[in-house]
């Protein structure tokens, strides 16, 4: 018998057009085995070559008119600021938005929308989890609104655990203050709808790491760094904390990739000499924002 919060996720997912029977057991499993799929995803998990062997029978035995979307247009991750991020968990009312192509390119699943938003559970970090050697806290994954945080809740007790708005708030300062990336989640078998802010690193995170190996599951905030070389002293604290390896340092002066650099602000919020700084790159998209969110 499924639990309440599964009973509502599939009613709701039953009511939105455009997401098949399979699509909506696919969002299930992926909520009710968060470890095994992403151990299973990032090929650490010694159950991975037959999940990659049932995946490519199961295209076959149910062909449909999605079959031809790669893997990036199902599961999307977008790169987005602090302020965003922030944003995202103390908004108190009620949100749909749905966003272009230019903010997330993504064909599938681009909604924002958010129900019972002061809903937010903390989640062990599938990614951090699946690593034997990871980085620490593990409990940075935010499930914001329903039917999501509670699902993780009723499915993952000892993994999870409802925390205030407040809450939500420093444990992305604290990732900040770490060094990590702040995402936000969209996926076409969760409802088609944004559902969690992940935290993480680029030794960890399977989205980072299937971006840098070519798979383009992570859209650029739609800023790049610069720096200002009157300012710079060639520290290398940016090239440290830069999760993307877009900043080199040659000679003490530092030299961004633009085409590496994602737009995180992590390099920005870390250089004691304040000599970064994000300018709008349209030619990686548009920013997600919040529109007037009140805030705490």
């Amino acid at each position: 018998m499924f639990k309440p919060s599964t009973r509502k996720f599939l009613k709701t997912a039953n009511e939105k057009p455009g997401i098949p029977l399979l699509e909506q057991l696919h969002g299930y499993f992926y909520m009710r085995f968060p470890y095994l799929y992403i151990g299973v995803g990032k090929g650490e998990h010694w159950l991975s070559p037959v999940f990659k062997a049932l995946t490519r029978f199961l295209n076959r035995l149910f062909p449909n008119s999605e079959s031809g979307k790669a893997f990036a247009d199902t599961y999307h991750g977008k790169v987005i600021l602090i302020e965003t991020a922030r944003a995202l968990v103390t908004v108190q009312e009620e949100i749909s938005i749905a966003y272009s192509e230019k903010v997330i390119p993504y064909s599938l699943a681009r909604d924002l929308i958010l129900r019972d938003p002061d809903h937010i559970v903390v989640l062990d970090c599938p990614c951090r989890v699946s690593r034997k050697q990871s980085c620490l806290p593990l409990d940075v994954c935010l499930i914001v609104g329903e039917p999501f945080a509670s699902m993780v809740i009723e499915h993952h007790p000892n993994r999870s655990r409802w925390i205030t708005q407040t809450e939500a708030f420093q444990i992305l300062e604290e990732e900040e203050r770490r060094g990590h990336v702040h995402h936000a989640f969209f996926k076409q078998a969760m409802i088609g709808r944004f559902y969690a802010i992940c935290n993480c690193c680029a030794c960890c995170c399977g989205a980072m790491q299937a971006y840098q190996n070519g798979t383009p599951m992570l859209a650029s905030s739609g800023y790049v760094s610069q720096v200002n070389i009157d300012r710079c002293m060639g520290c290398g604290v940016c090239a440290e904390t830069c999760q993307f390896f877009a900043i080199a340092l040659e000679n003490d002066r530092i030299s961004i990739n633009e085409t590496l650099c994602m737009g995180c602000g992590i390099c920005v919020s870390h250089c004691p000499q304040e000599a970064l700084s994000l300018k709008l790159a349209p030619n990686k998209g548009e920013p997600l924002t919040i529109p007037h969110p009140s805030y705490l």
